[in-house]
């Protein structure tokens, strides 16, 4: 028996996948170091990419130990740091918190599907590693003001159990009363529009730097929809007469020059629309409520078929890289 075992077929694939978004952080936090005006945020983006680098050489040397190609993942080419800001001071640590939420939940999923106990110990690492830095963007946001928290509630006395199935309805029927939301609904939609007002101030400084009319397109496109989805979100939270998730700060500036090759841009905004995907799924799993479960689904859908037409642009562009596949058997008999 080796000492140790070859990589799997998803240790390597979610490795490769892991490889790439890190290097798009790294490109986008020299940016982002390059133009903070902020002392405290300019140190947790360092801290980051300090702690961040060594692991992107530690894929890298596994690939080469176990003769696999390394992937071109984001370099030096994928970035401009001599352009102006793109966004207000604010913006940098809400993108990078949002980004270690997303971090949180690959790096989790990587571990269960890995068995070698040095890839495991890899994901442990950047686990311990994102939940330390999210942790840092939250309180650092709190201190400036530029973080919205969900609303508070009146805490329960007793324990109660549902009695009636109109608990399921959730307004279908215009005729129909529907019940207030419970507070996994609210943490789930406020989640939402959060991440999604997030969302709509990088895709809007996407689109105006853009080099690409297509791409420029697509970005606008992916704004309207964002801008679409926190108003409807926004107006579930108002019928219940709940107060509605508000962020200062973080708007994108006047400049048109873009910071980012339009592959990186596109791969990131790639990126989020799998993490909405996946948020709004979970809210699907927690809720309840009919009517919210309908919004969620149809929110699926527009993103999924607005990811997919960014799939079809990167394709087009030369952009996306194939993950490594699988032997084609038929064609090697």
């Amino acid at each position: 028996m080796p000492e140790k075992p070859g990589l799997t077929s998803s240790e390597l694939g979610t490795l490769w996948l892991t490889y790439q978004q890190k290097t798009m952080i790294l490109r986008m936090l020299e940016y982002f170091i390059e133009k903070a005006d902020d002392e405290k945020a300019k140190n947790i983006m360092v801290d980051l990419y300090d702690e961040i680098d060594p692991y992107v050489e530690k894929i890298t040397v596994i690939f080469q130990n176990e003769g696999a190609a390394i992937p071109v993942g984001f370099t030096s080419e994928d970035v401009n740091k001599g352009v102006p800001k793109l966004y207000d001071n604010g913006f940098d640590i809400m993108f990078i918190r949002l980004i270690k939420e997303i971090s949180m939940a690959l790096h989790t999923l990587n571990i269960t599907m890995a068995s070698r106990e040095d890839i495991i110990m890899i994901f442990k690492d950047l686990t311990a590693i994102t939940q330390k830095y999210y942790n840092a963007c939250t309180q650092y946001l709190i201190e400036k003001g530029m973080h919205a928290r969900p609303p508070y509630v009146s805490m329960p006395k007793k324990v109660e159990f549902i009695s009636d199935t109109s608990y399921l309805r959730g307004g279908l029927n215009p005729l129909t009363r529907k019940r207030t939301m419970n507070t996994v609904e609210v943490a789930n939609m406020f989640h939402a529009i959060e991440t999604n007002i997030t969302g709509f101030q990088m895709i809007t400084g996407f689109a105006q730097c853009a080099n690409s009319p297509e791409v420029k397109k697509y970005f606008t496109k992916g704004g309207e929809i964002a801008k679409s989805t926190i108003k409807e979100l926004n107006e579930v939270f108002l019928e219940d007469g709940i107060q509605t998730p508000a962020v200062s700060g973080g708007n994108p500036t006047r400049s048109t020059v873009a910071p980012f090759s339009d592959k990186l841009m596109m791969y990131c905004t790639s990126l989020f629309c799998s993490f909405a995907i996946g948020g709004n799924s979970l809210g699907t799993a927690f809720s309840l409520r009919n009517d919210l479960s309908v919004k969620a689904g149809v929110f699926i859908k527009d993103i999924f078929e607005y990811a997919h037409e960014g799939a079809k642009i990167m394709i087009r562009n030369g952009w996306m890289e194939e993950l490594p596949p699988m032997e084609e058997r038929e064609k090697l008999i």
